[in-house]
């Protein structure tokens, strides 16, 4: 079966090689991973999801995926398993694991944060149910008993191209760069800075100031930055990626349906209490998320794909993809993005840490999951040191909101082979 999915294009073309359009879920579990267990539980929740199970094809028009039979690969190591090749059995997806670390790697053109999900929900509930012999609540997951129905096949792009508002531009000025107010040099291979919270602490302070935990870390990632830039003459602008499903009426969806809404800590801003300031950004986000408005950037990013197909040749899609990638890194300072609390149901309690990698565009991402009583904040950056998330921290602090630094270590990312030579 051929899938073709006007969403998989701009992922593939922004793709560089060593800097590939991913995601990666690292987990500790409890106990050492057992690898016979790995393996039945990665083949069931394989079977479940038969649109994952796919190659990548150059076809007439673009780039389609066709079924692949093969078996998803499990690797053992840290490194993870270059996607799209030999190594992984041509798939767009790969498992590994380490101790008791399992890592999941995901071609972001395949999915997003939302559809990820779904997948280490039902891989969980597979390997934990053997692993620690328990019988464990089916309700609200995914499994091989269930009919799959045509709503998690179709793309809904595609479904209502015709249906989408006429693109439109919005001229924007440049966010401010941190890399060039602290005049810092960009760093090819950036540090991981995992910073954990408690839920229950973290969440009440968001409730005490009517917050979401999205607008919430945007805005206390706003004030200290704010702070370490007083005089800065360019806006500090928070990117914050939404899911388009409800837009769309796709909820079932496994495509990357991803858009964005932008906060900025404007001046009229800065001396109003925190939770005018959570308001304000709370409302921008509610005007952007409309649905007209997220139907608006839908037909954008479907203008913007239309158009890399539109060049016959592959340096120039290539050419003009990575400058769409570029201006729109200079149109944010940092990007904040959180699928939502993971409830991962009955098997979360065995979730000892759980991090989110993903490509980061912006000089600043924070990658925020909630899982198992803790919020990670797990932040990458496109420079060298801890100027930022030394800032974060006493942000936090300020707040009376206790965390601590996990882990500081190397992002690494899975490589994809692009289908040309680079």
């Amino acid at each position: 079966m051929k899938q073709k999915f006007l969403t998989v294009i701009q992922p593939l073309y922004k793709s560089r090689n060593n800097n590939s359009y991913d995601i990666r879920i690292r987990m500790r579990l409890e106990g050492e991973v057992d690898p016979a267990v790995l393996r039945e539980a990665v083949d069931l929740t394989m079977g479940r999801y038969p649109y994952f199970c796919v190659k990548l094809v150059e076809d007439e028009d673009g780039f389609a995926f066709l079924d692949n039979p093969a078996s998803v690969v499990i690797g053992d190591s840290s490194k993870g398993i270059e996607l799209n090749s030999e190594q992984s059995n041509y798939h767009m997806i790969s498992f590994s694991r380490y101790d008791n670390w399992i890592i999941i790697d995901i071609f972001h053109g395949l999915t997003d944060g939302t559809g990820a999900y779904e997948v280490i929900r039902t891989f969980l509930y597979y390997y934990c149910s053997t692993r620690y012999n328990v019988k464990l609540s089916r309700e609200g997951i995914r499994t091989l008993e269930d009919d799959i129905p045509m709503e998690e096949w179709e793309c809904p792009v595609a479904k209502m191209i015709n249906e989408l508002p006429t693109p439109t531009r919005h001229e924007m000025p440049a966010a401010l760069n941190i890399i060039a107010a602290a005049k810092l040099k960009t760093e090819k291979y950036s540090v991981a800075y995992s910073v954990v919270a408690g839920e229950s602490a973290f969440m009440s302070f968001c409730k005490e100031n009517a917050a979401s935990p999205a607008t919430m870390v945007s805005l206390l990632s706003s004030r200290a930055i704010a702070k370490l830039f007083p005089n800065a003459k360019e806006p500090i602008r928070i990117v914050l990626p939404v899911n388009q499903r409800k837009a769309l009426h796709a909820p079932l969806a496994h495509q990357n349906l991803v858009g964005g809404a932008v906060v900025e800590y404007k001046e009229e801003l800065r001396k109003l209490p925190l939770r005018e300031q959570i308001k304000a950004y709370r409302e921008m986000v509610a005007y952007q998320t409309k649905e007209e408005n997220m139907l608006a950037g839908v037909a954008n990013m479907a203008g913007l794909t239309k158009m890399i197909l539109s060049k016959t040749d592959t340096a120039e899609r290539l050419k003009l993809a990575r400058s769409v990638d570029n201006m729109a890194s200079h149109l944010g300072t940092a990007c904040v993005s959180y699928v939502g609390k993971a409830n991962f149901k009955d098997a979360e309690k065995y979730v000892r840490e759980f991090h989110v990698w993903s490509y980061n565009s912006f000089p600043i991402t924070i990658e925020v999951s909630a899982v198992n009583g803790k919020f990670y904040f797990d932040i990458f950056q496109k420079f060298h040191g801890s100027l930022f998330v030394d800032a974060f921290f006493k942000e936090l602090a300020k707040h009376g909101l206790s965390c601590e630094l996990q882990d500081e270590i190397p992002r690494e990312m899975a490589n994809i082979k692009l289908p040309w030579n680079e």
